[in-house]
């Protein structure tokens, strides 16, 4: 495998982590209710896969 396909198939991780990113903080707008809660619609739309990991070993463990 060359070094330029490694390179093209770790970029579409990056697209799909982008297009979550985008749906989260439309999904935590439209959720948003006050000003604290569009405040923090941006942070947890960067955060929702850590929140997902955690709930996940939360309830494996």
């Amino acid at each position: 495998m060359s070094n330029d396909s490694r390179k093209a198939a770790g970029a579409s991780g990056g697209a799909v982590y982008g297009l979550g990113l985008i749906g989260a903080a439309v999904y935590y707008f439209q959720q948003a209710s006050d000003f604290w809660s569009y405040v923090f619609a941006l942070p947890k739309a960067i955060l929702w896969p850590a929140f997902v990991i955690y709930q996940l070993l939360k309830h494996l463990a």
